[in-house]
């Protein structure tokens, strides 16, 4: 890196200034929930001002979306470009061990999802970004859109929307509320049954059920 491309001593104070806004918004609303976290909180927390905030957010639905976008180890949209060779090319057995993995992600990101739908629930602007977060992961995955054809694109993202919705639905109420008792069965396996072949074009299915 050359002395022209490394970050000034302001823009790195920046930076630093912004990923203590995000920590910070993070840990508020994991301990207080969204909506008891005011944006004076934030910066009360952090020792800045309310318009150093908004030199970098537009307001708290703005922070949540970067927190989902900026803090997670795993971007969720990387998690469906993985589903998207696995249907390409992969098996019954690969598709498994995706889900398996789509779960560790789902835990890693616990603390952050009854924040999430919190403010789904009580934030009208807030749900355009959610639309658009679950909107980039069928997005992510191109050759299963590809394989569905232009006429039913349409159809194809509906299903991995609800394969999102059911999976972030039985994380939640399996290992957030405790509400889903899955006793000694692979919850993976029981989702694959209902998933692999729900993913597939109809005209694919009876060839690549059994592999």
């Amino acid at each position: 890196m050359t002395d022209s491309e490394r970050p000034t001593l302001r823009q790195q104070q920046k930076q630093r200034t912004r990923t203590a806004l995000l920590e910070t918004a993070r840990r508020l609303f994991v301990e207080r929930g969204y909506a008891a976290v005011t944006i004076d909180d934030i910066t009360s927390d952090v020792g800045c001002s309310r318009a150093t905030f908004y030199l970098h957010f537009s307001g708290k639905p703005d922070v949540l979306r970067r927190i989902s976008a900026e803090t997670a180890q795993q971007r969720a949209v990387s998690v469906y470009a993985d589903l998207d060779e696995v249907l390409g090319t992969g098996t019954r057995a690969e598709f498994t061990a995706w889900l398996r993995h789509a779960v560790e992600w789902f835990e890693e990101n616990r603390d952050i999802l009854p924040v999430w739908d919190e403010a789904v629930a009580l934030e009208p602007s807030f749900r355009p970004i959610a639309a658009e977060a679950v909107a980039e992961l069928p997005a992510a995955m191109p050759r299963y859109l590809q394989r569905w054809g232009e006429a039913r694109s349409d159809e194809a993202r509906l299903r991995v929307g609800l394969l999102v919705t059911q999976l972030e639905r039985f994380f939640t109420r399996w290992a957030v509320q405790g509400t889903l008792d899955v006793a000694d069965t692979d919850p993976a396996e029981t989702l694959t049954d209902i998933w692999f072949p729900a993913l597939l074009p109809p005209e694919a299915r009876h060839s690549d059920l059994g592999r």
